[in-house]
């Protein structure tokens, strides 16, 4: 029996649900994956039977519940290896980068939210998006300048760029204009096995939820479903 469980929601919807489950699965470290749909705007009560927090992702070890992302990367890299680099500043950069992520760019994650399956024309760039994508560009470009790989980090795949990932799929979706060292960064992440595993299933789910459909309608006009 696999030692963790991963409880997540709909791959097609959920940025958060991702970056743990394609970090698990692109190292190669065994869980068993229990995903829980939204089914309302407000899943609290829902998520509560498994999370804490009454959110997702949730992590379970035994009896040690782990309810946030960027913490079941700490707890990981504790058991595990490979989720942080060996190198001591590619880790201070890449734990940096991911806090970055994980509490900022509040104009692309609401104006831009995670729908694996569309490409969206957008009616407009705000100040406020131009300034989150043109901070994540820089942000990419330094790591993979300074470290001299192909993720952020170096040449393994890490944390990091696990917590970086539903922004490419977020580059696709919304056609996000990045330098070029960036656009290939963000096809290097989408190439992954494990993110196209994740993007085959996101396309194959049968349920909608109404609230995040609205949010990818109102920010632009849709013109490609990948959804059947």
């Amino acid at each position: 029996m696999p030692v963790y469980q991963l409880f997540i929601a709909n791959k097609n919807y959920s940025s958060w649900s991702l970056r743990p489950w394609v970090l698990l699965r692109q190292l190669g470290i065994e869980f068993e994956e229990c995903l829980e749909a939204f089914e309302t705007e407000d899943n609290f009560e829902k998520f509560r039977k498994f999370s804490p927090s009454g959110t997702v992702p949730c992590l379970v070890d035994g009896d040690t519940v782990i309810w946030d992302s960027l913490a079941i990367a700490e707890y990981l890299a504790e058991k595990e290896s490979g989720v942080w680099p060996d190198n001591a500043p590619a880790r201070a950069f890449a734990r940096c980068a991911s806090a970055e992520m994980h509490s900022s760019f509040s104009s692309l994650r609401n104006l831009c939210p995670m729908n694996c399956a569309i490409t969206v024309e957008l009616t407009s760039v705000t100040a406020g998006l131009a300034r989150d994508v043109a901070r994540i560009d820089e942000l990419w470009q330094e790591g993979l300048s300074r470290f001299g790989g192909g993720f952020l980090a170096g040449e393994k795949f890490g944390a990091v760029d696990a917590f970086y990932c539903p922004v490419a799929y977020r580059v696709r979706s919304y056609q996000l204009a990045m330098s070029s060292e960036s656009m290939a960064y963000c096809q290097r992440l989408l190439s992954l096995p494990a993110m196209k595993a994740w993007d085959a299933a996101a396309v194959k789910e049968s349920w909608r939820e109404e609230a995040h459909e609205e949010e990818a309608a109102a920010a632009g006009r849709i013109i490609a479903d990948r959804r059947g």
